[in-house]
């Protein structure tokens, strides 16, 4: 028994043909047969040759996902068993960390569905009605896959009311601890998959946060500290002396002092320190990331190293930048010097990070964005220190790679600096993107040198 057809419009861009997983109701012209929404359906050119397979929903402006290219009768526990053994064995061979994403919607060719595993707990979302209504189908091959001592679902989402769903969150199998222990590049992190964003925690950046390492050390011959040789018995050994020629005692001397902004749960600040840093400012706004960073940087023993502050990354910027135009106004004379300046302001650290959320969440949100990136990245270039590094992401889909670019040039131009791009990167080998379809290629970070004019 063959499904359902869709008909598409003659007079269409080729984007399935192309390989793009996804049907508007633009471009359908009709439907032959009975479908219920969520049943699959065969797409078809508008001369009825075979296109794709796809489950279809009337409600949502994404009429048909793809997903298969030759046809299958059903989306069946056979079916999510085939493709979750796709998914893990293409982590197996790309991810070393099991804490990971399993699956990743569209470019795992599972669309609608996405799983990270959090310590053997699986936490799953459901964008769409055809993935909704075939859950007990799925639960059953997450389980005979990967085993899981439980898994929880996080499908509150506000996509699912454009496909007709509720948003909805509760243990679906087994165990599922609201707070797990998760390792990431050998750190230890806290994840809450109940409360935390999204599904608990961003794997995304897991590559990023590791390119990061080269920054982190070389940083002590700017403090005038230097090695010298001393015979200690028979060996010879290095130990760091500063300008004075006293010893260096301090282990982490030629670290970085290291600024992350909108830290979350403070994953970079991990790095950071695991790295080499010196010191680590670690900011968010939110009072309760902060909690939580505390907690992952002490179970990693780097409390020593990281100061925290709750504030809004914007507000903490700018209040850096004008300290420091105060501290050179009064040394150029003509201030009135009775007012105190504020101690905490008018600070630079060798490396700055920003992580935003997403400024643009929509294609015509995309101007405002422009220049919420350009502010923050302003701000933070006039406090890298001379030499230093900007690391700067973006994870709005709308905010293309080139724009972005753009963006942090034009506030490099105001600034004064000139910047020199040491790393470009997207989103991990956990995320793989479809090419030519430019929905799943969200994230762009980079590391920039910062150097005056």
């Amino acid at each position: 028994m063959s499904n359902p057809k869709i008909f598409l419009q003659k007079a269409r861009k080729k984007r399935v043909e192309q390989g793009h997983p996804w049907v508007f109701a633009t471009e359908i012209d009709r439907l032959e047969g009975e479908a219920k929404p969520g049943d699959l359906v065969d797409v078809v050119n508008h001369q009825g040759r075979y296109l794709a397979t796809g489950y279809w929903n009337p409600k949502s402006q994404i009429t048909v996902r793809v997903v298969a290219y030759e046809p299958i009768a059903e989306m069946d526990a056979d079916f999510f068993r085939n493709r979750l053994l796709q998914c893990q064995e293409h982590r197996r061979r790309f991810v070393a960390d099991a804490d990971c994403r399993l699956v990743y919607g569209e470019a795992d060719f599972l669309p609608g569905l996405v799983v990270d595993r959090f310590n053997n707990v699986l936490v799953l979302q459901l964008l769409t009605l055809g993935m909704d209504v075939r859950k007990e189908a799925l639960i059953e091959a997450l389980v005979d896959v990967f085993q899981p001592l439980g898994i929880y679902e996080r499908s509150d989402v506000g996509v699912r009311m454009l496909e007709g769903l509720e948003e909805r969150t509760g243990t679906l199998y087994g165990s599922c601890p609201s707070i797990l222990e998760i390792e990431e590049n050998g750190l230890k992190l806290e994840v809450d998959i109940v409360e935390g964003q999204k599904t608990g925690y961003f794997f995304d950046q897991r590559e990023n946060r590791a390119a990061i390492a080269p920054l982190m050390t070389g940083w002590g011959g700017r403090s005038g500290i230097r090695l010298v040789e001393e015979q200690d018995g028979e060996t010879v050994k290095s130990v760091p002396v500063n300008a004075n020629g006293k010893v260096v005692t301090f282990p982490y001397w030629d670290g970085a002092s290291v600024l992350e902004c909108f830290a979350h749960t403070g994953s970079f600040t991990l790095h950071a320190c695991k790295f080499g840093a010196k010191k680590v400012t670690c900011l968010d706004v939110s009072e309760h990331a902060i909690e939580t960073a505390k907690r992952n940087v002490e179970r990693n023993g780097f409390t020593e190293r990281v100061e925290f502050v709750v504030a809004d990354a914007f507000e903490y910027l700018r209040a850096q930048v004008k300290g420091i135009d105060e501290r050179k106004q009064r040394g150029l004379g003509g201030v009135d010097t009775s007012k105190k300046l504020d101690g905490a302001a008018g600070r630079t650290w060798d490396v700055v990070i920003l992580d935003p959320p997403a400024f643009a969440k929509t294609k015509s949100a995309v101007p405002g964005a422009c220049r919420g990136y350009k502010d923050i990245n302003l701000q933070g270039l006039k406090l890298v220190n001379e030499g230093g590094y900007l690391v700067t992401a973006s994870c709005s889909y709308h905010m293309r790679p080139e724009l972005f670019l753009e963006t942090i040039q034009e506030a490099a131009i105001d600034a004064g600096k000139l910047l020199r791009l040491v790393e470009w990167r997207a989103a991990g080998k956990d995320h793989p993107q479809l090419l030519g379809v430019n929905e799943g290629h969200y994230l762009k970070f980079a590391i920039f040198e910062v150097r005056s004019k």
